[in-house]
């Protein structure tokens, strides 16, 4: 696969030190997208806030008809498009840009509209979508969500997340629980 062979970890890391910088100064991350990237765009947010880097879903219709409110200036887009040419994401990016915010796109356009009108561009282009029609999003969504995976680790190891720190936002199911038996082990064995 192409996609894989052109990745690039400099753009990774400029998109994690924008986020970083713009957290310290009390900005916000928000992710959107329309159509499929924008169910990406829903599990990323989720994923970020889950890691110890607090995101929102912004749809990507919505912003235009008043959603943009939850963006403040300083705060990062994350933008996701396979061709970054989606004309109600132009209107968005644009009314965000517009108010402050810094864009990180992710798209397979490398020359497209989102990527030449963000502050740092993440490639996740690819030749084919892996079926017969070639339409409908299924490799390109897998390379988003790939991408955005390794900014999402970037992020943490950064940050230094601990299992103490990750049970505290993630108690349930079998990953909280699992941690939560390996810190009652831990002190049993201390005692």
């Amino acid at each position: 696969m192409k996609f894989i062979q052109e990745i690039s970890i400099d753009p990774l890391f400029a998109a994690r030190d924008l986020i970083i910088a713009s957290e310290k100064k009390g900005g916000r991350v928000h992710v959107t997208g329309i159509g499929k990237p924008g169910h990406v765009a829903v599990y990323i947010a989720s994923l970020l806030s889950s890691t110890g880097t607090p995101a929102y879903f912004l749809d990507g219709t919505e912003a235009v008809h008043g959603s943009s409110g939850q963006v403040r200036a300083g705060d990062v887009v994350v933008s996701i498009s396979n061709s970054g040419e989606t004309e109600e994401l132009k209107k968005t990016i644009q009314t965000l840009k517009n108010n402050g915010a810094k864009i990180i796109s992710v798209t397979g356009g490398e020359s497209s509209w989102l990527s030449q009108n963000s502050d740092c561009f993440l490639f996740a282009g690819v030749e084919k979508e892996g079926d017969s029609l070639n339409k409908p999003p299924r490799a390109s969504i897998l390379a988003e969500l790939l991408i955005l995976q390794s900014l999402s680790v970037l992020l943490q190891e950064e940050k230094g997340l601990t299992n103490q720190e990750y049970v505290k936002w993630h108690p349930g199911g079998a990953l909280g629980k699992s941690i939560l038996e390996q810190q009652i082990g831990g002190i049993r064995n201390e005692a």
